[in-house]
C-alpha cells in the first residue's frame, strides 16, 4: 500500500502463482507494461492506483514502479535459495538487454533513447524512471539497454525482458542464499 497526496495503491505480488494479474492504474499503456512483467516473470500482481492523471501521469508511474519494488521485496524475503540473476529480448527490430542482481544493493542503469514522446497516456521518457524507482525500492541492480527503431516495441520489449530477467532471478535452485557473504 503507498497513500500519498498524488496516488493512492494497492499492490500485491505472488511469487508462487502466475494469477491472478490485475493492473487498473488508469494509464492504458502502464497497464500493458506491467502486465508484461506479470506474464513473463510467471508471477502473479495486482496493482491498482488511483492518482492525479488530471495533472499528468508521472506520479501514477513512478509511485506504482515504487509499489512495485516494494511489494517484490517483501515477497522475496530472505531471497534464500533464488537465482539471483537474470535476458536479452528480441522484438522485432528492437532488443532490450535487463540485468538483474537480487543482492539488496539498488544501482539502477538505464541506456536507451526514445524519439516518441508519449504512447498512448504513457510518457516514454518514464521508462527510465520507471527502472530506477523498482531497483532502488527492490533493493536490486537493475541494468538496461534498450536499441531499436520503434519506440513502442523498445518500451515493450524492456517490460518483457525485465519480466524475464526477475524469472530467472527469482527460480528457486536451492535453500542456500547465493553469496559468499552468507547474506543478501
Amino acid at each position: 500500500m503507498r497513500d500519498t497526496k498524488e496516488t493512492r495503491i494497492v499492490c500485491a505480488v505472488d511469487l508462487d502463482s502466475a494469477g491472478p494479474v490485475t493492473i487498473e492504474t488508469g494509464v492504458g499503456f502502464f497497464d500493458h507494461m506491467i502486465e508484461q512483467v506479470a506474464a513473463h516473470g510467471g508471477f502473479s500482481i495486482r496493482l491498482a492506483c488511483e492518482g492525479d492523471l488530471h495533472i499528468d501521469p508521472h506520479h501514477t508511474i513512478e509511485d506504482c514502479a515504487i509499489a512495485l519494488g516494494q511489494a517484490l521485496k517483501q515477497a522475496l524475503g530472505e531471497r534464500r535459495g533464488i537465482g539471483r540473476y537474470g535476458f536479452v529480448l528480441p522484438m522485432d527490430e528492437a532488443e532490450a538487454s535487463v540485468s538483474i542482481d537480487l543482492s539488496g544493493r539498488p544501482y539502477p542503469v538505464f541506456e536507451g533513447t526514445f524519439a516518441t514522446p508519449m504512447l498512448g497516456g504513457y510518457r516514454t521518457d518514464l521508462t527510465a524512471h520507471v527502472v530506477r524507482s523498482l531497483a532502488e525500492n527492490l533493493g536490486a541492480a537493475v541494468h538496461v539497454r534498450v536499441t531499436g527503431d520503434d519506440d513502442h516495441h523498445k518500451t515493450e520489449a524492456v517490460y518483457k525482458a525485465l519480466g524475464r530477467a526477475l524469472r530467472q532471478a527469482i527460480r528457486v535452485e536451492g535453500d542456500a542464499v547465493p553469496s559468499t557473504k552468507g547474506v543478501l
